[in-house]
């Protein structure tokens, strides 16, 4: 189970905390993908982090501003966003999957799926 938090209202330029945590199965096996999805559009794929070794990837157009990392001994996964733009409004989902290759990362099909949680930047 996965259950994500730290969205909120912010304005342009700020900056963002998004938490992801995990309950049951063994954390450090799981890669886990934060998508994104705009209201009436669909779901993007926006960083992604790998079990064991922590590697990061990131798409396009959040490169330089987010940076995502896990602590497995908490079994949680953070999404740190700055330079925050009106165009990153969105619900933010995290996503597990202990059975991710490199080029599957940024596909959304993961098993596990969080709520989402709500940023709105305001210009």
């Amino acid at each position: 189970q996965l259950q994500a938090s730290g969205g909120g209202l912010v304005q342009a330029g700020g900056s963002l905390r998004l938490s992801c945590a995990a309950s049951g199965g063994t954390f450090t096996r799981y890669s886990v993908g934060w998508f994104r999805q705009a209201p009436g559009r669909e779901r993007v794929f926006v960083a992604a982090i790998k079990q064991n070794g922590g590697r990061t990837y990131y798409a396009d157009s959040v490169k330089g501003r987010f940076t995502m990392s896990r602590d497995n001994a908490k079994r949680t996964v953070v999404l740190q966003m700055n330079s925050l733009k009106a165009e990153d409004t969105a619900v933010y989902y995290c996503a597990a999957d202990s059975h991710r290759i490199l080029t599957t990362l940024a596909t959304p099909d993961y098993n596990y799926w969080g709520q989402g949680t709500l940023v709105t930047v305001s210009s």
